[in-house]
């Protein structure tokens, strides 16, 4: 009945537990990458879905009606790709790169595509949309709706999440291009220019569902500016065209090398003579530059990796979150800024904000909130699925 439940109020999944039969003494199974019509305890017919024989998430649902069989899904699934570009071209209006597809938030679950100017990457998460089928019925969607400029061609990048794979218990495959043979390029994003090679990087490559958020944290920032967890500069080049001073932080060699090469590119546009790219631990560097008569900051950002994979990880993804923004706090002048992010979806935006303000007394600071933000537009945050509403970004002043 919880999956029942969970259905009528709008939300996608059902969980191999909640399956009829499930029990501790035996696992229930499903077929293997199959589209199946999904039936309550009571008879009543809820539409249809994609199954997983591995994972966790049993069914995934594409629709509350019956599909008659796999031709009427692939009809549905090229009028979901068509409809998701559709949107986009509507509310993308300053950035050669955004999100195109958004999994379940576009009715295509387990499907994420992300547009660098005239690169794609394409990533197949799940075992239904990994199928043959409904690969060739994407990639054909793609390169039959997304405008390309004159002389240009597209390049579709095939980005492979080996733990999903694992999970998903599909065959490994190595991340290559799918059509066309180009995999790096270059983009705009907010007036700065990126490089960008969709066979290097963590994830899709870029954090492209932060976009609004660096231009909000650039409107606000002032004086001299720290980035924490910078990664390829996003942060960081959006506070150097205002700050004079920038130190940015990140643990990975490679991104700061990718960052410097984006510093290069955008020289002329900064106010920073030079950006302080410093590899290190976030945690350590952060307890070192906090202590007693350390360094103060007017502007710090804070945008880590999910310290939450699951609600298990909660109450520990919170103490970590509540060292980094308690150090931070003490760090800042009065009358800073601190732009401070969670992409955890087991957090809460009502949690991220205790936890600051938890932080904020225990640094005897007073923070007033300017804005409380999430992800750009192209990643769309459902009502009815919590889990599409990932992204916290909390803009503070501190006095």
């Amino acid at each position: 009945m919880r999956a029942a439940a969970r259905l009528r109020s709008g939300h996608p999944w059902v969980f191999r537990s909640d399956l009829a039969g499930a029990n501790p003494k035996h696992s229930v199974t499903t077929p293997f990458a199959a589209m199946v019509h999904v039936k309550d305890e009571r008879g009543r017919m809820h539409g249809s879905a994609l199954s997983s024989s591995s994972s966790q998430i049993a069914l995934r649902m594409v629709s509350d009606k019956l599909l008659s069989d796999d031709a009427a899904l692939h009809e549905l699934l090229r009028e979901r790709v068509s409809t998701a570009i559709t949107y986009r071209q509507k509310i993308v209006l300053n950035s050669q790169a955004y999100r195109l597809i958004f999994s379940e938030a576009d009715g295509l679950p387990g499907l994420i595509v992300d547009r660098y100017d005239d690169v794609c990457t394409v990533q197949f998460l799940t075992q239904a949309m990994d199928r043959d089928d409904i690969r060739t019925v994407v990639l054909e969607s793609l390169s039959s709706v997304i405008a390309i400029k004159p002389r240009k061609s597209l390049n579709i990048v095939e980005r492979v999440d080996v733990r999903i794979r694992e999970l998903e218990k599909l065959p490994p495959l190595e991340s290559r291009p799918l059509t066309g043979n180009k995999h790096a390029t270059a983009f705009e994003l907010n007036g700065l220019e990126f490089e960008y090679d969709a066979l290097a990087g963590q994830k899709t490559g870029a954090f492209l569902d932060q976009r609004d958020n660096y231009a909000a944290a650039e409107k606000w920032a002032t004086g001299d500016a720290l980035d924490v967890f910078c990664y390829q500069g996003g942060f960081a080049l959006h506070l150097a065209r205002i700050c004079k001073n920038v130190t940015a932080v990140d643990q990975s060699r490679d991104a700061l090398v990718t960052a410097e090469q984006n510093e290069t590119l955008n020289h002329k546009k900064l106010a920073c003579k030079e950006i302080q790219w410093t590899e290190g631990n976030a945690f350590d560097l952060l307890k070192e530059y906090s202590a007693s008569g350390g360094k103060k900051y007017d502007t710090i950002v804070l945008d880590p990796p999910a310290f939450a994979k699951s609600k298990r990880d909660l109450e520990t993804a919170l103490r970590g979150y509540k060292e980094i923004n308690l150090r931070a706090l003490r760090m800042l002048r009065s009358g800073g800024v601190l732009v401070t992010c969670s992409c955890s979806h087991a957090v809460s935006e009502a949690d991220f904000i205790t936890m600051l303000a938890d932080a904020a007394a225990d640094a005897r600071r007073s923070l007033r909130i300017l804005e409380t933000r999430g992800a750009a537009l192209d990643h769309p945050h459902i009502a009815t699925i919590p889990e599409t509403g990932y992204l916290k970004c909390i803009i503070a002043s501190v006095a």
